[in-house]
Parts: structure tokens; C-alpha cells; sequence
């Protein structure tokens, strides 16, 4: 499964542009046009980053900020400001309604998306630590970290293969008899130790090392 973005900007043409631009990179993504637009679709969909404009018509960045950190459901989620404003006190708004970095307007479409996979990773480190930590399944001499390029487990074999094939978590887990939290897990570390932004990137790797099944 793509990572999930939210993009929330007033002005149509930027919110295309950008919408665009992620998909291309292999992103899935949504996009609001304010803070009130964002809030409805996080009820319903849980997107893996946030991309805010800071100045919107009725709801704002900054109050969109503050209610994603204020709710259990979302406060984790990486929010990123895009903003043409490069002012100190905007700047110092943004970091204290809890955002993780801050554009200005006008950027480079390159160190946007180094920025989001940058930070994807690190979600992804930390998501598979804390799994790690859980299990409580490490094996004798493991270390409590994951060394990037580290190799895959032949569990894991199993699960880059199928998403490779384009299994989606449900399907690999009925054809490999374990629930979908599993396979969750195991992309997850998958990602992590190979140091891969998304399942294009595994699925590219095990089809050019001929592994796919």
C-alpha cells in the first residue's frame, strides 16, 4: 500500500500541481481546500503526513495544526507547512501548534519530496521499533535498532514477493495463513531495513533481484 497524504491548500492550481507531483512520486493522496475540508477527511481517511498551507480562508493552518495534535486519533501524524509567508512569527506559530517543518513559497518540487521521504522513514523507523518492542519476539544477539540495508527474514522474503506481485495486506495474509497486522509489521520493518520510501520501491527491488514468486 502507497503511503497516504493529506495536502491541504486554497489555491486550486498549487493543490493540482502538488496533488500531481506526489502521485507521480508514488504517494497516494488527498487534497482539502481549508482546515474544515481537512478535518472532514481525516474522519475518514488516516493519512501517513500532512501538507498545509498556513494561510487559508476560515480555518487556518495553524488551527488545523492544533486540532490534529489535540486529537488521540491524529496527533502523531507529520504535518509539513507550505506557506509563502516567511515571517519569525509565523514560523514560531507553526512549530508551537506542533507542526515538523516548514517550506516557504515558492520551492523546489525536489526538496519538498526529500523533506516527506525523509520524514516517512523516520515515521517508519520509529513504527517498527515500538512493533519490535511490543512483539517482545527479538532473537538472541539482535540488536534493538535495525541496520539500514540489513537482510530480510524468509518471512519477510515471502511478504516482499507478494507485494511485488501486488498483493494488497489482506490478500497476502490470506495466502500466507497470518493476519493483516502481521504483513502490516513486516512491510513496515521491510521498509526500514532497506531504507525504501514505499511498496513501489520494494516491489522494484525484488523484481530486478528476481525474487518475486
Amino acid at each position: 500500500m502507497s503511503q497516504r497524504l493529506l495536502v491541504v491548500d486554497d489555491d486550486p492550481h498549487l493543490l493540482r500541481a502538488l496533488g500531481m507531483c506526489l502521485r507521480v512520486a508514488g504517494y497516494e493522496v488527498k487534497t482539502a481546500r481549508n482546515g474544515s475540508e481537512a478535518l472532514v477527511c481525516l474522519a475518514e481517511y488516516a493519512p501517513d503526513l500532512i501538507i498545509s498551507d498556513i494561510r487559508m480562508p476560515g480555518m487556518d493552518g495553524i488551527r488545523l495544526a492544533r486540532q490534529v495534535r489535540d486529537s488521540p486519533r491524529t496527533n502523531l501524524i507529520p504535518i509539513i507547512f507550505l506557506t509563502a509567508k516567511d515571517q519569525t512569527a509565523d514560523r514560531l506559530a507553526g512549530f508551537e501548534a506542533g507542526i515538523d517543518y516548514y517550506l516557504t513559497k515558492p520551492f523546489e518540487t525536489e526538496e519538498l519530496l526529500a523533506i516527506v521521504s525523509n520524514i516517512l522513514r523516520r515515521v517508519t523507523r520509529t513504527h517498527v521499533e515500538i512493533a519490535r518492542l511490543v512483539d517482545g519476539s527479538r532473537e538472541d544477539g539482535e540488536q534493538s535498532y535495525l541496520v539500514p540495508d540489513e537482510e530480510l527474514t524468509p518471512a519477510e522474503d515471502r511478504v516482499a514477493a507478494a507485494v511485488a506481485r501486488g498483493l494488497s495486506n489482506k490478500e497476502i495474509a490470506a495466502e500466507l495463513n497470518i493476519s493483516a497486522r502481521t504483513v502490516e509489521t513486516h512491510v513496515r520493518r521491510i521498509l526500514a531495513k532497506k531504507s525504501f520510501s514505499n511498496r513501489v520501491e520494494l516491489a522494484r527491488y525484488v523484481i530486478e533481484r528476481g525474487l518475486a514468486s
